[in-house]
């Protein structure tokens, strides 16, 4: 498909008809075999995904980039800790706050890593021939798409 030139109204269908695609996609990820007992939903990939970019973090840091509240985080950690996906520690500077990160399990955190593999290896591929400038249209774009549709979601329903 060109996408030279695409009026919105093109632009708008061509979205429409490969979202579907795209959702089906993701929902078809095979979550690896050691994480399958976990029931993972899209949010615990979000989180896992921020501690294995960025480290290990507060709940409170989390939170703020998952936008949700602490206790939803909380929650979250508690039913992966409880699996064996993350670990919780005391922050040495503050008792009061906890570090949340990754296992240290060499076979859960391979299996994490895996997971996360199959969807950076697919961006990596539509990412490379794009410049940086398009690729941070490409990423507000989505951004501001998601937001549209959440408040479009709360103004309907």
């Amino acid at each position: 498909m060109s996408t030279e030139g695409l009026t919105v109204d093109e632009a708008i269908r061509a979205m429409l008809l490969l979202m579907p695609r795209f959702a089906a996609r993701l929902k078809r990820t095979r979550i690896p075999a050691r994480l399958q007992s976990m029931n993972l939903a899209p949010r615990h990939l979000s989180m896992l995904s921020y501690l294995v970019f960025d480290g290990p973090m507060t709940v409170n840091q989390l939170a703020a980039r998952l936008e949700v509240a602490p206790t939803t985080v909380s929650l979250m950690v508690s039913d992966l800790s409880k699996h064996g996906a993350v670990d919780r520690r005391s922050d040495p500077a503050d008792r009061r706050r906890t570090i949340v990160a990754i296992t240290d399990d060499p076979e859960t955190r391979t299996a994490i890593n895996d997971w996360l593999a199959n969807g950076a290896f697919a961006w990596q591929k539509a990412f490379e021939p794009l410049s940086p400038e398009d690729r941070a249209m490409f990423v507000r774009t989505i951004e501001a798409y998601e937001g549209n549709a959440a408040s479009s979601a709360v103004d309907n329903g």
